[in-house]
């Protein structure tokens, strides 16, 4: 059974930084694309940032390049995003994801965990 499992989320005001971790069972992560993507009330998931299975190539998403930065240690099954100059408009829920295939779109990845709240105040 896969388990993707976040943590790190929290509330932090406008400018500082926090590290989400996704800890993964039941499957190699070494074998998988990995991502990030958040949700806020009232608008879809986006995409944030997804990494190769070996962590070579990397994407993000416009709104993040710069600020936040995901790797991955495949030895620990585990992934990270590091967030830093946060701003209120970060403000989601934060999900891990994996799947065969790196992309933008969530229906590429087949395994997702239950998220993690980031809250940003101003």
């Amino acid at each position: 059974q896969v388990q993707l499992v976040e943590s790190g989320g929290g509330l932090v005001q406008a400018g500082g930084g926090l590290r989400l971790s996704c800890a993964a069972s039941g499957l190699t992560s070494g074998r998988y694309s990995m991502a990030w993507f958040r949700q806020a009330p009232g608008q879809e998931r986006e995409f944030v940032a997804s990494s190769s299975p070996g962590g070579l190539r990397t994407d993000y998403a416009d709104s993040v390049k710069g600020r936040f930065t995901i790797s991955r240690d495949n030895a620990k099954n585990t992934m990270y995003l590091q967030m830093i100059s946060l701003k209120p408009e970060d403000t989601a829920v934060y999900y891990c994801s994996a799947g065969p295939l790196s992309s933008v779109r969530a229906t590429s990845y087949a395994y997702w965990g239950q998220g993690t709240q980031v809250t940003v105040s101003s």
